[in-house]
């Protein structure tokens, strides 16, 4: 009696898991296919990294449509409130001279993308890091938060001959 109950659990397990999988991605079906030779850590990598570039040249273009356009729907309400405010990232009193990312991780909350941003209002520049993450939503990716600082660039692996 347990063989045939334990036959039983298996054949019906077996003939649900295809509609698992496929629920799961595991089998077609998948929201975005993972272009052929690049690993879904790099294809992260790849859209944080675009999506913070946006953000950036945004701010140097003072283009603040373009700029809202990169954030994740939720930041938007906020982000409408104080973009140009005297702190804004779009506020007129000063201009974005230089944006760079200089490194992209993952993060606990998505991919952190490190930039250094060269500031000027009036005859002072100032350089700052700022630290973007970039979370997926849905089928396409956007800037989740920011925040003062950033990451060191991580050290390129030295190889010897």
């Amino acid at each position: 009696m347990g063989v045939t109950h334990s036959r039983t659990a298996l054949a019906a397990t077996l003939a649900i898991l295809p509609f698992a999988l496929f629920g799961c991605g595991i089998v077609g079906g998948g929201e975005e296919e993972i272009p052929p030779g690049r690993a879904p850590a790099e294809e992260a990598a790849a859209k944080s990294r675009e999506r913070v570039q946006a953000y950036l040249d945004a701010m140097i273009a003072k283009d603040v449509a373009a700029g809202r356009s990169q954030l994740c729907a939720p930041l938007q309400e906020a982000f409408d409130a104080a973009a140009t405010g005297p702190n804004g990232d779009f506020a007129d009193h000063f201009t974005v001279s230089g944006a760079t990312i200089t490194d992209v991780r993952p993060g606990q909350r998505g991919q952190e993308v490190s930039t250094s941003i060269t500031v000027t209002a009036g005859s002072r520049e100032a350089t700052r890091p700022l630290l973007f993450t970039v979370t997926r939503s849905g089928a396409d990716w956007c800037v989740s938060a920011e925040a003062p600082g950033g990451h060191t660039p991580t050290p390129e692996p030295s190889v010897t001959p």
